[in-house]
């Protein structure tokens, strides 16, 4: 490896003047390559999909933060359950973390929505128009003649009308697909704000897939830089094989017919190939890098050289640091039990509470400002309800009964109402309890939500009486 790491000094995509160093890629192509492809349409048909897709009636998935409605997997979350949507985001660092730690940044190079709608799209349409590496280098040096400008048009249109999609998706990820899809049935003129939306996102998205790029996961991501605190020696990452590769005497151009290994050279001929064909611009032989994304596209062309000079495959592979240097086999060490036994809690906790989660939910408050009234011998106070069904099934003949103390309640809007699916209903309703009944000033009541004659949720409210009795 080289002795001196100045490189580290400054990001790969900037130059010594300060400007930015546009990153040209050579078109990748190999077995991992061809993996990584098979995952990525099906994470994009997952992502494209989703927000239209219902189960039980329920949006597959759906995070209208504006209405604080979330539907996860077709089952519905509203903000009192706000508590288990934090713990699956705990669950989703720490899996994160733990990826990490194990396999470095896997999630970057084979799951990022950036990385696979920047490699796996726009790429790969701007390698269909404007051709490979060299042909894309030149073609930014030629002077703005007709074909040129034809293909830079073409490019640009084509970005701008994906990216369109795009922000059409993410929209109805928050604002529900079928209200998207309302919208765009009623146009432009009856919905403005929603194209106002559209159009910030469509801006927001073009900017970063044809220009800002490789700099959202240098610049912007900060996982990049949880590398250097996650990794160790044992992590299992993109790394070049400095052993075989140096050797004693270094790297050296390939020669046909020499015998490399006995005049002290390494595998490595130098080619640069892994370099040209890295989508941030970095050397791997250099290290790791927070540049590195683990995207597997130098492993498919270094293989590929090394099919050509009838050397073994695996000089740039996935494997950690002890394993190239010292031959060590991959552990599964102490920090990674630690971060698989949090993770396996979180997981029990998560579905223990998913189990647990009541499908109608009730809240019973007073009214503020309200103290008890007389009514012949009965006291009265007065509260305000709302009771949430979480269940794709309307819940029907909905009443209340005082389960602690004899009492009754008188709903104002009538004796009992129905709530329809994934919705809610709220109101004011008046408790009324003998006043021989009530011997302190604040009664802690129990109050039993009904459905017909099924008791499907409890709450407690206070009730309010005078301070001393004669």
């Amino acid at each position: 490896m080289q002795e001196q790491e100045n490189f580290r000094d400054s990001i790969g995509t900037i130059r010594e003047d300060g400007k930015r160093k546009w990153v040209f890629p050579k078109k990748p192509n190999g077995r991992y390559y061809s993996r990584r492809k098979l995952v990525s349409y099906f994470l994009l048909i997952f992502l494209l999909a989703a927000p239209f897709v219902k189960i039980n009636g329920n949006q597959f998935i759906m995070i209208n933060v504006l209405e604080r409605r979330f539907n996860i997997f077709g089952f519905p979350f509203w903000p009192q359950d706000f508590h288990l949507f934090v713990i699956s985001m705990i669950i989703g660092v720490v899996f994160i973390a733990l990826f990490t730690v194990s396999f470095g940044r896997i999630f970057c190079g084979w799951i990022c929505p950036q990385t696979i709608f920047m490699e796996m799209v726009f790429r790969r349409i701007e390698f269909l128009i404007e051709g490979n590496r060299f042909k894309q280098k030149r073609l930014k040096e030629q002077p703005w003649d007709t074909e040129k400008i034809f293909k830079r048009l073409l490019k640009w249109l084509i970005f701008a009308v994906i990216s369109f999609v795009i922000s059409n998706v993410f929209l109805a990820y928050l604002i529900s697909g079928d209200l998207l899809l309302e919208h765009i049935r009623e146009g432009i003129s009856e919905n403005s704000g929603t194209f106002i939306a559209l159009s910030i996102f469509t801006a927001v998205f073009y900017w970063v897939f044809s220009w800002f790029r490789e700099q959202v996961c240098i610049i912007a991501c900060p996982y990049g830089r949880l590398q250097g605190v996650l990794l160790d020696n044992k992590s299992i990452i993109v790394a070049y094989d400095h052993v075989r590769g140096e050797g004693t005497k270094g790297r050296k151009k390939f020669k046909k017919g020499e015998d490399r290994e006995a005049n002290g050279y390494g595998d490595c001929i130098d080619c640069d190939q892994c370099v040209q064909v890295c989508p941030t611009g970095i050397d791997i032989r250099n290290g790791t890098q927070l540049e590195c994304i683990n995207c597997t596209a130098c492993i498919d062309e270094c293989d590929t050289v090394m099919d050509k000079i009838d050397k073994p495959r695996g000089l740039i592979r996935y494997a950690s640091e002890d394993n190239i240097a010292k031959n060590k086999a991959f552990e599964f060490n102490l920090r990674m039990k630690g971060y698989t036994g949090v993770l396996l809690a979180l997981i029990a906790v998560l579905i223990s509470m998913l189990f647990l989660r009541n499908s109608v939910e009730a809240s019973i408050l007073r009214l503020p400002g309200q103290l008890f009234e007389h009514k012949d011998t009965r006291l009265s106070n007065v509260y305000t309800y709302k009771i949430i069904n979480k269940t794709d099934q309307p819940v029907e003949n909905v009443h209340f009964k005082i389960l602690s103390i004899e009492g009754t309640v008188k709903v104002v809007s009538g004796d009992s109402f129905t709530i329809e699916p994934t919705n809610y209903a709220e109101g004011t309703l008046f408790i009324e309890i003998e006043s021989a009944l009530i011997n302190k000033a604040k009664t802690e009541l129990k109050i039993g939500v009904y459905s017909n004659e099924e008791l499907i949720d409890t709450t407690e409210a206070n009730f309010l009486g005078p301070r001393s009795f004669h």
